[in-house]
């Protein structure tokens, strides 16, 4: 039987005893109804999973005690940095969802001119926590042990223009020559550009092959801006990751 996984924020230690966060709690207390005496693992995002015991389960809260630490296996040796523009809220947190899934190891929001939504800096520090959410569960969900990093949103230009330039670079363009899949290799480390919906347009595809990024396509077909990022992520994993 698959045990119940529960991000809390660390650092943990074997015999420690720990309150659940509060959604941790409600999920496993309310949801799932587990008792004193449950088994479930616990992560704090640094690598490898607690084996734990459930002490206390009482209606608003659940402590823990936390037994050996289990060496981590979920995480992808390919490195993916996704640059993902910013699509409307449901259809950007599920993408988020999916990118944690097929171990996406960096998710940088940034905002082009197509993007329909727009924030300023409170908003964009909100959305920010909001989906670092959606990351935790995620990695509660596939078995992930280390928590993607997300940034705060920026405006696609500045990240061209301050991002490192290191590792294979790939922006997703319908009219480039060349598939994704067709690539003979790429790097340990990769960065993957997705515009939102209606794409990104020609100018910043131009500004992001002049910062490094190569022209891609993923087919004869237009994608929706989430299911792109899926297709891309996959493809990038079955070929040079670990779903091989």
């Amino acid at each position: 039987m698959r045990l119940t996984r529960v991000y809390v924020a660390g650092p943990l230690a074997e015999g420690a005893q720990i309150d659940l966060p509060p959604a941790g709690a409600y999920h496993v207390g309310r949801v799932l109804r587990l008792r004193p005496g449950a088994p479930l693992l616990v992560f704090d995002g640094s690598g490898g999973d607690w084996q734990a015991e459930i002490v206390i389960a009482a209606a608003s809260s659940v402590v823990v005690r936390l037994g050996n630490k289990i060496p981590g296996t979920g995480e992808s040796p390919l490195r993916v940095t996704l640059v993902q523009g910013l699509s409307r809220s449901e259809r950007m947190d599920w993408t988020l969802q999916k990118a944690v899934e097929l171990g996406a190891a960096r998710i940088v929001p940034v905002l082009t001119a197509r993007s329909v939504v727009r924030l300023d800096e409170r908003q964009a520090a909100r959305k920010r926590e909001h989906w670092r959410g959606i990351l935790i569960s995620a990695c509660e969900q596939c078995g992930r042990n280390r928590i993607p990093e997300i940034d705060v949103p920026v405006r696609l230009r500045d990240y061209l223009d301050e991002a490192r330039r290191e590792g294979g670079r790939y922006v997703l363009a319908p009219s480039a020559p060349a598939s994704l899949a067709s690539v003979a290799s790429v790097p340990a480390r990769v960065e993957l550009l997705v515009g939102p919906e209606g794409g990104l347009d020609d100018a910043e595809v131009a500004a992001a092959q002049s910062s490094g990024y190569v022209a891609v396509r993923l087919g004869p077909r237009i994608l929706r801006t989430e299911t792109a990022s899926v297709v891309a992520l996959t493809v990038l994993q079955a070929m040079w990751g670990d779903l091989q």
